[in-house]
């Protein structure tokens, strides 16, 4: 197929986790023999924080206005089997639009950010995506799967609902031997919603375990001043050190936003990454998360800070194969081959006629 994405960023991993699932999914489908071209708006934000400036796998251009877009781009969109447009991207409800009258092909929003998404639809307040343009998408992936898709059937006019969640890339993430720095870690940029979670399930364990060793690693916290003496601060850790820094921890931690608790069905793209590390996860509480790990024996669930002190002191052996089990299960079912399969198989059964 001819595949045009418009995503946020695949060049600058920078404050969001949009890039190292685009990273994975174009370059799998480039493996599988599809011509994708990934144009992406070219923002000053990212300029300035470019890890992977030019992606070698499939095509990325960047262009600076809508009107450059439209001029240089149109036919490659309207000649596109499939055109994709990701949420968060620049001017987003403008850009689908014309996609929407451009494209020749299948039409599809992939929306990394669904549960997000929908709230800001709800109070007319979402600057990527109109409501009214919900259905004027062929196919509408989603980073939640579980009741959300019905949701955005029935609710939102979405003709055809898919989940398509977040994947991780088994060549660059992977057990290797590395000595442990830290008890436990999270990674993530700073959100007010998840910040009571940091607080419960790390910083509160680090001033009750003062001979633990912790760290946190993400842009955009506004204080680290009143956090413990044994907790390290990095502000931003671009993805060629994100398997060092998993494998340098004996747990790690997943904290979920708002939105996405209540939805459920919303792994986040850290959760896959770290178990393909052999990093046991301690995660909040969500629903559909025992459909991809099973609690107590691929991954631990925490409800307050006394879960997580209680981890921390789980034998050696017993750490080793709870690792051991998620790992199987996500090369098993959770690589971007597999999400790039699934797509296809997507794009397929519209390209042929086939109903769902």
């Amino acid at each position: 197929m001819r595949i045009v994405v418009l995503g946020l960023s695949i060049t600058s991993s920078w404050g969001n986790g949009h890039a190292t699932t685009f990273r994975a999914l174009v370059r799998e489908l480039a493996q599988r023999g599809h011509d994708v071209l990934f144009l992406e708006r070219d923002r000053p934000w990212y300029a300035e924080n470019r890890d992977l400036p030019h992606p070698p796998y499939g095509r990325t251009v960047l262009y600076d206005s809508l009107d450059e877009l439209r001029q240089r781009h149109a036919g490659a969109v309207h000649d596109a089997d499939l055109v994709i447009v990701g949420s968060y991207v620049p001017d987003g409800i403008a850009v689908g639009d014309w996609v929407q009258e451009q494209a020749g092909g299948i039409k599809t929003f992939y929306d990394i950010d669904t549960p997000v998404t929908l709230a800001r639809l709800a109070r007319d307040e979402c600057a990527y995506l109109a409501r009214a343009q919900v259905a004027g998408y062929d196919l509408y992936l989603s980073f939640t799967g579980g009741p959300t898709l019905r949701r955005l059937e029935c609710e939102f006019g979405a003709p055809r609902a898919r989940a398509l969640y977040c994947s991780f890339d088994p060549q660059l993430y992977h057990p290797e031997p590395q000595p442990i720095a830290w008890d436990l870690g999270y990674m993530g940029t700073y959100s007010d919603d998840r910040q009571p979670g940091v607080d419960r399930f790390l910083l509160a364990p680090a001033r009750q375990r003062p001979q633990g060793r912790f760290v946190i690693a993400g842009p955009q916290y506004p204080d680290t001043a009143s956090w413990p003496a044994n907790v390290t601060y990095q502000p931003h850790l671009p993805p060629a050190r994100h398997r060092r820094f998993y494998n340098s921890q004996r747990f790690t931690l997943n904290v979920t936003r708002a939105d996405m608790i209540a939805a459920g069905w919303s792994p986040s793209v850290r959760l896959f990454e770290a178990a393909a590390c052999g990093t046991p996860i301690i995660s909040d509480r969500w629903a559909g998360l025992e459909t991809l790990l099973v609690p107590g024996r691929e991954i631990l669930l925490a409800d307050e800070t006394a879960d997580v002190l209680a981890a921390l002191a789980m034998g050696e052996d017993e750490r080793l194969r709870l690792s051991e089990r998620a790992r199987a299960r996500i090369l098993a079912d959770h690589t971007a081959a597999h999400r790039a399969a699934e797509l296809e198989a997507h794009a397929q059964e519209l390209l042929s006629g086939v109903s769902a």
